[in-house]
């Protein structure tokens, strides 16, 4: 997907001023859809020879599904709120459950936000920071997410905390939405990884690919399950039980008039 929100040098946060949003051409969406059968064909492979167990369920979601509300000082004309997507949201949770980690809680989450690649897979998603200084990711900070074809993805810090960071998409983006990344210990004295998602299809054609044909879904599905594992990795331990990834679809009239989201 192409990533109409201008991509700006690497700078401080104060100097910042938004860019005007721009919708992405009707012809790069559409190259979109055309472009997807050798990205699903790839994700397709990796599924098929995974030897990570995947637990996964599906279930009608609510408004009980919807995500935190988006600070107000931290949204702007850049913003892509839920309200701007088109279709359903889907609400997922990928989880794992970490033994023996080297790292607590907040320094895997330090080890992961200084650096993303270091657990994204690569030939699906590569994060270059484009607002904000070198280092450990902060609120307002920005990153466009380059996959491939036509799919970059600018996205914002919005929260922050020693154990969890999570996202907000920006014009552009595929999708329209948020994401959280967190970590914490389990009583069972593991550490648990989660990555949590809020998130519909940025536009009707984003909406054909992720609700209707499922395609985006299941990239979106083979990213955050290979991010978690490589998580698990970064703190020095082995993944118990799998990947659980619990998907809660939410009906589209939910997500249209709910502001700051």
């Amino acid at each position: 997907m192409s990533t109409p929100h201008s991509v700006q040098p690497l700078r401080s946060q104060r100097s910042r001023r938004p860019q005007r949003p721009q919708r992405p051409p009707a012809r790069r969406r559409m190259g979109t859809v055309l472009r997807f059968p050798a990205g699903m064909a790839l994700v397709t492979w990796r599924y098929l020879w995974r030897v990570t167990a995947l637990h996964r369920s599906e279930a009608e979601g609510d408004s009980r599904d919807l995500p935190p509300r988006i600070p107000p000082d931290l949204t702007d004309a850049c913003s892509q709120f839920l309200a701007d997507g088109s279709g359903p949201m889907f609400h997922r949770r990928f989880s794992v459950r970490i033994e023996d980690a080297d790292l607590t809680a907040p320094e895997l989450m330090d080890a992961v936000v200084a650096d993303f690649n270091r657990a994204a897979p690569s030939s699906a998603a590569r994060f270059h920071k484009t607002v904000g200084t070198a280092g450990i990711a902060q609120v307002r900070d920005e990153y466009r997410v380059q996959m491939p074809g036509p799919w970059d993805g600018p996205v914002r810090v919005v929260h922050r905390d020693p154990t969890s960071l999570r996202f907000a998409t920006l014009r552009g983006h595929l999708e329209a939405g948020q994401i959280e990344f967190r970590s914490a210990p389990a009583d069972d004295g593991t550490l648990r990884f989660e990555v949590e998602a809020w998130s519909r299809g940025g536009d009707r054609w984003a909406d054909l690919l992720y609700s209707r044909l499922r395609m985006a879904k299941e990239m979106q599905l083979n990213m955050w399950v290979h991010f978690c594992l490589k998580a698990a990795r970064i703190a020095g331990g082995r993944v118990r039980d799998g990947v659980t990834i619990d998907t809660r679809a939410v009906p589209e009239e939910v997500c249209g008039g709910v502001p700051g989201c």
